[in-house]
């Protein structure tokens, strides 16, 4: 079975007991985490063994999905049940140096600053032209159109359909041809009707948008997330309804998505 749990669901700031991005996928036995945004940890504990994690892939490095990374390394290296092995953290390109960057900014004089994230994970930057294979699991890349360098991404499991995470895009992205006929898409959709012009300009998918892509795809469940809760996600659904006949949902902590 594959499954997918939603960790988050929020766009670039926490929602009421809704952290950011962050979704646990799981195919067979492989258990792998796309993003890691704040308030995410907290539902994955109720999920895995964040120890025993094959792999965390980062889609681009912007805080609202990254930032619980910083709060897994404290994890790791403080809590009182150690990791039997380094967590392996696939980061996308420039990865490395952003995350030395951040050991200067918390690490102490006694640190070694190019062990404070690399005792604690097994750190590689991806490459987007090429697949990446955690176990069971096999990802392949392609291109947004966002603030800053961003890659969504398809999950290719062994048997069955694919699934596809948009990560934050614009509509200037074309991933059609990315995300044709994949069973599931988790589809970026913080540019709501009401939304301010800066969340609007380009930068990241509405419902409509979403909707559009799932159709396109053929795709059987669109799951609509990376949403503002003052944006009336609900009305966003209804918004998707009017294009996409399949299955929607709004992305909770907690929704599992089967596949």
């Amino acid at each position: 079975m594959n499954k997918l749990t939603v960790l988050g669901g929020s766009a670039a700031g926490v929602g009421t007991g809704a952290g950011c991005s962050g979704y646990l996928v799981q195919v067979n036995d492989t258990n792998v985490v796309l993003d890691l945004g704040p308030d995410t940890i907290q539902e994955l504990r109720k999920h895995v063994d964040y120890r025993a994690l094959d792999g965390i892939v980062v889609s681009h490095l912007h805080l609202d999905h990254v930032l619980d990374l910083f709060a897994l390394r404290f994890m790791l290296a403080y809590n009182p049940v150690k990791a039997n092995r380094k967590i392996p953290l696939y980061l996308p390109p420039n990865g490395l140096a952003f995350f030395f960057k951040a050991a200067e900014l918390f690490a102490t004089a006694d640190d070694d600053i190019g062990q404070y994230f690399a005792a604690h994970f097994e750190m590689q930057e991806f490459d987007p032209a090429e697949s990446l294979v955690i176990r069971d699991i096999s990802i392949t890349f392609a291109p947004t159109v966002h603030l800053i360098p961003c890659w969504a991404m398809r999950i290719h499991p062994p048997d069955g359909p694919d699934l596809v995470y948009t990560a934050d895009t614009g509509t200037d992205a074309d991933l059609n041809n990315f995300a044709a006929d994949a069973a599931v898409i988790v589809a970026d959709s913080a540019a709501a009707a009401s939304a301010p012009a800066f969340v609007k300009a380009g930068i990241h998918y509405d419902a409509a948008a979403a909707a559009q892509l799932a159709s396109n795809a053929g795709a059987l469940h669109l799951v609509l997330t990376h949403q503002w809760e003052e944006l009336d996600p609900a009305a966003n659904a209804a918004v998707a309804r009017e294009t996409f006949l399949g299955r929607i949902s709004i992305a909770a902590p907690g929704l599992t998505v089967t596949w």
